[in-house]
This record gives C-alpha cells, sequence and structure tokens, in this order.
C-alpha cells in the first residue's frame, strides 16, 4: 500500500467522525457565539455586564473558586487511593476500581437526592454526631456551600483517580526502593522522586476536574443555597426564566472560553501530553 493511498484510507475512516462533531458541536457552537454578539445595542454589550457588573463578576469568581477548591479536595483524596490501587494485589485492585467506578452507575440526580438525605439536619450524619455527643443541634451540611462541595468532589473524585493511576501505572516501583538504598528517608523518596514523576497526573486530574466543575448545574441547584448560584445556574436561568438568549449566550462563551485557556495553558507549559504518551 502507498503512502498515498494510506492517507486517502484515513482520511476515509475519519471523516465520518469529523461530519458528526461538526454538526452536532463545531456549528451549535458557533451558533452559540454567534448569539452572545447579536444584540442590538452592541455586539460586546453582554460581554461589558459580565466583565463590569459585580453581581455578574461574584458568580464567575465564585464559580472559579468552588471549581478550584473541588479539584484540591479531589487530589486530596484521590492520590492516596491511586497510589494503593497500582500496589495493591488483583483482588484489591478490583475492590478499589469497582468503588472508584461505582458513581458512574448511577445517576446524578439520585446522587443528589442521596446527598440531601445524609447531610441535611435531621439526616444520617448529623444523627451520628449527636448521638456521639459531638453536637448538640445540628451542623448546617446541605443547602450552602459546603454541601456543594461534598457532592461535587464525590462526583468528580473518579476524574482524578484515574489520570494519576494511568500515570502512576508507568512508573518503575523500584526508584523509590533504589532512592532509600542510597540513603534517602521514605519521606525524600517519595516527595523527590515519586511525587515528581506523577505530576502530569496531578495537573492532568487538576485540569479535567476543574474544567468539568466550572459547567456543573444539578449539584448546586439541589446541595446549593440561594447564596450559593453558579455560571450554568445563571445561564439556565436566563434561557428559562427571563429568555435573555443573548445574555445567556455570552455567559456560555464566557465559560467555553475559559476551559479552552485552561486547557491551552495546561498542554503548553504543564506537558499534558505526556499522560497520552504523545510526547
Amino acid at each position: 500500500m502507498t503512502e498515498k493511498s494510506f492517507t486517502w484510507r484515513a482520511g476515509g475512516l475519519l471523516l465520518p467522525g469529523l461530519l458528526f462533531l461538526a454538526a452536532l458541536f463545531a456549528w451549535p457552537v458557533a451558533r452559540l457565539v454567534a448569539t452572545s454578539f447579536s444584540d442590538p445595542a452592541g455586539a460586546f454589550v453582554h460581554y461589558e455586564r459580565i466583565f463590569l457588573d459585580p453581581v455578574y463578576i461574584r458568580v464567575v469568581g465564585r464559580t472559579m473558586a468552588l471549581s478550584a477548591e473541588v479539584a484540591v479536595l479531589c487530589l486530596l483524596l484521590g492520590y492516596p487511593l491511586a497510589y494503593q490501587l497500582n500496589r495493591s494485589g488483583p483482588l484489591g485492585k478490583a475492590i478499589i476500581l469497582l468503588c472508584v467506578l461505582i458513581p458512574f452507575w448511577t445517576n446524578l440526580l439520585v446522587r443528589s437526592y442521596g446527598w440531601i438525605v445524609l447531610l441535611n439536619p435531621q439526616g444520617i450524619i448529623n444523627g451520628l454526631l449527636r448521638e456521639a455527643g459531638l453536637i448538640e443541634g445540628a451542623v448546617p451540611l446541605v443547602y450552602n456551600t459546603t454541601g456543594v462541595l461534598i457532592g461535587m468532589t464525590q462526583i468528580m473524585l473518579p476524574y482524578m483517580v484515574l489520570p494519576l493511576a494511568a500515570v502512576m501505572s508507568r512508573i518503575d516501583p523500584t526508584l523509590p526502593s533504589a532512592a532509600r538504598s542510597l540513603g534517602a528517608s521514605p519521606l525524600a523518596a517519595f516527595t523527590r522522586v515519586y511525587l515528581p514523576l506523577t505530576m502530569p497526573g496531578i495537573l492532568a486530574g487538576l485540569l479535567l476536574v476543574f474544567m468539568l466543575s466550572l459547567g456543573f448545574f444539578v449539584v448546586p441547584a439541589l446541595l446549593g443555597g440561594p447564596r450559593d448560584i453558579l455560571l450554568a445556574q445563571l445561564i439556565d436561568f436566563n434561557i428559562n426564566s427571563t429568555l435573555n438568549w443573548p445574555f445567556a449566550a455570552a455567559l456560555s462563551t464566557v465559560l467555553l472560553g475559559a476551559t479552552l485557556a485552561l486547557y491551552w495553558i495546561g498542554d503548553r507549559f504543564f506537558d499534558l501530553g505526556r499522560l497520552w504518551g504523545t510526547r
């Protein structure tokens, strides 16, 4: 087979998928962006409103801050889990993977209502704390930022564990032992040998969790309070309640631009391509 014929065959295989993406993703996104500039009062009037009005600046800032907090919590919880996943035997790996993947098998709405049952003032967690004598009344764990953090962290945790586990599986397990044999303490062997090697997985997990968290709607809507409105909820409000589609399109474009910028920064400066073995 000549190189030219191979190129044509490869192009033929890619064409259906590219047409599908163009029709169902690229074209709608392009229309969305165009709609955000279609207001008769001016092409940039909605963007000026977003970045100059303190109310919308707070919503954008709250969305960014909450997404960053979820990413950090997922890292703190997911790193030991991914580490143990790679160190365990076949049975241990199967059990850990089952626990990690179970959230993918449960509907997002069901999980959110499950957290309401667990976290409400008369729920199981507050009941156990009262029985243990740790509290007298009730700890506010739901319908606030705490509830949103708990719900989103539980849902996003697999997106942190899986990239970390993928990177850790490619690390030579004898390297920390070699560092120990050269006189390094267990902590030094971990922080100076093992941890730097897992950095692509850490960065990829943080980036992935952060980007996905930016567009969360169901969990903040159910577990959050009236002061915890995020960008996705604001978009929904402008589409379904005020019918202000151009402003909703501008908010969506800001969200899209932030996601693309984050991905470019991660790939450009943190070499995330190593995670997939492309570099």
